[in-house]
């Protein structure tokens, strides 16, 4: 009887293959095969005809498993990949190494079986388990943990900061994305940084870089002012601003108050359009930086509306060649540095968009504005010195001028 329900229960199985939503009842139904037909194995005290039947559902049971399991390897091993933190994408790997010792293990005994009973059929069948636990295992040795410096203009420039600053303080991979106009300027910052060392050759199946944020958060929570040092080391360097970006920087602030002044930031994209900045309250945040006494600089995306009254427009300052060459991810950086450290910047506000990450890793303070919870750079908050995130609600706008008067007050 147990024979008979092993087999009935395999049958089953086989028929739930392709029904949308029956992969689980799928795995069940072969656990419950595999059961029955070891429980008659063990039992050993039936005709010969139930015995043999017995191990060829066994071994059936057990290719069908090891096929499976290495679909659920490969499904497994995407969604790790994908996880938000480093802790989660290791913990589904290891989670994927189980399910692939179980298809190794699984067509270990199938083929075992098929020798026993030299069937061809069976054989044949072993033969599919041998091949996909192979494909699982090859999984594992495929798995990639660098991630992936994006050098495609149109992708996230910001995004390059905290790869960069993850690589600084945690020794994470990189692996520089190929054949894009931005690669050469890649390969130059993280090498001028100190990160040659922490470089592998591009490969497919990278861990997501949202992982990043939580790390560099990790680090500065552990040691904020460390961190904080070993960024400006790795990303400014030790020379004087070059004088090219200190000629441009006073050509364009010519004529601009002698007053300490606030980076007001214009976000303009057609990825998450809502996010982007609004015009009227680009029109607020300049006039209650004026109210405070800040004179407002205009960075970010292009303006679609005339600048506010008192505020210097720099919009699409980063087109510029002097913040297009090889160097233009340091000198970026060196310019921010220099508007705080010559100009009076004390800070910097606006959306959410990458491009404060560079300058807020620095040490500028930051306030960044957002309808919701921002889970991936919420992290920063209470972890990086300075940095800010408000929820537009009740108050907002009386905590934006506090904070401009807080920054307008600051001994320079």
């Amino acid at each position: 009887m147990t024979e008979r329900e092993a087999a009935a229960a395999l049958a089953d199985a086989e028929r739930q293959i392709g029904v949308p939503g029956a992969r689980e009842r799928h795995r069940s139904l072969l656990e419950r095969a595999i059961a029955l037909a070891r429980a008659t194995l063990e039992a050993g005290d039936g005709p010969p005809e139930t015995i043999a039947g017995a191990r060829k559902t066994l071994a059936t049971a057990h290719a069908a498993r090891a096929e499976d399991a290495c679909h659920g390897a490969g499904q497994l091993s995407q969604s790790a990949q994908r996880a938000p933190t480093r802790e989660a994408c290791d913990d589904g790997w290891r989670r994927v190494a189980r399910i692939v010792e179980g298809a190794e293990a699984s067509a270990g005994e199938a083929t075992r079986l098929a020798l026993e009973l030299a069937d061809p059929a069976l054989g044949s069948v072993a033969r599919i388990a041998e091949a996909a636990a192979r494909k699982a295992r090859d999984l594992l040795a495929e798995r990639n943990d660098a991630y992936t410096f994006h050098t495609d203009p149109g992708f996230s420039f910001g995004e390059g900061w905290y790869l960069a600053a993850a690589a600084v303080l945690s020794g994470v991979a990189i692996q520089i994305e190929p054949d894009k106009a931005q690669v050469q300027q890649a390969e130059r910052f993280l090498h001028d940084a100190g990160l040659g060392r922490r470089l592998t050759p591009y490969r497919s199946r990278p861990r997501a870089n949202k992982q990043l944020p939580e790390i560099v958060a990790q680090a500065f929570r552990a040691d904020p002012l460390s961190a904080q040092r070993a960024l400006r080391a790795a990303f400014l360097g030790d020379g004087p601003t070059p004088p090219r970006i200190v000629d441009w920087t006073s050509r364009s602030l010519s004529g601009a108050p002698p007053r300490k002044k606030v980076l007001l930031w214009i976000r303009c994209s057609a990825y998450h359009p809502w996010r982007n900045t609004d015009s009227g309250e680009l029109l607020e945040l300049a006039q209650r930086s004026t109210a405070a006494g800040l004179v407002p600089i205009l960075v970010g995306d292009a303006l679609d509306v005339p600048a506010p009254p008192e505020s210097v427009d720099l919009t699409l300052f980063w087109k510029e060649p002097l913040f297009q060459g090889a160097d233009m991810r340091r000198a970026q950086l060196q310019f921010f540095e220099h508007l705080r450290r010559e100009h009076g910047l004390v800070g910097q506000l606006g959306v959410t968009t990458a491009g404060m990450d560079g300058p807020a890793l620095m040490g500028l303070p930051t306030l960044y504005l957002t309808d919701t919870p921002n889970v991936r750079m919420g992290a920063w908050i209470g972890a990086v010195p300075g940095y800010r995130g408000l929820v537009r609600g009740e108050g907002y706008r009386e905590d934006i001028s506090n904070t401009l008067r807080a920054w307008a007050d600051r001994p320079s």
